[in-house]
């Protein structure tokens, strides 16, 4: 079971996998695509709600593609996931309930505003920078 959705997890790994290339070159989404085996039509949507929301640049061409918008350090997960999910992650009922907070709480509501405080900050602390180095050394792995 995956916690976020897909469209999160390809975007936060294909961030990841562009952060840990070297100079920071503009990377072909076709050489995302295949590296990470993510379709490259919804590859190509997701990068293109990270450029929208100023995470990454695009450049159309032969040696085009999608680089950082902004130095690694200042990218953080949380920045990733936000774009994908427009903040539904850090403020939705676990059990999907409409109107679900203090006054009309579900059951887990109490557990779960503990641990997506818990997560929101995590996710905040954790840039790209620090993790694309790992990538890069072949420490952490982004593909099955």
């Amino acid at each position: 079971m995956t916690f976020i959705s897909k469209s999160c997890e390809y975007s936060l790994r294909a961030a990841l996998y562009i952060a840990a290339q070297e100079g920071g070159s503009y990377v072909s989404i076709k050489a995302i695509s295949k590296e990470l085996g993510i379709s490259f039509h919804f590859l190509t949507k997701l990068l293109q709600k990270l450029t929208e929301h100023g995470l990454l640049k695009s450049y159309r061409g032969p040696s085009g593609g999608v680089t950082l918008a902004k130095p690694a350090k200042k990218i953080s997960l949380y920045d990733i996931i936000v774009a994908q999910e427009e903040g539904e992650l850090f403020s939705s009922c676990v059990l999907g309930l409409a109107g679900c907070g203090a006054r009309t709480p579900c059951p887990l509501h109490k557990q779960w505003m503990t641990e997506r405080k818990r997560l929101e900050k995590m996710f905040k602390r954790a840039t790209l920078d620090k993790l694309a180095v790992q990538v890069a050394r072949g420490e952490l792995r982004l593909a099955n």
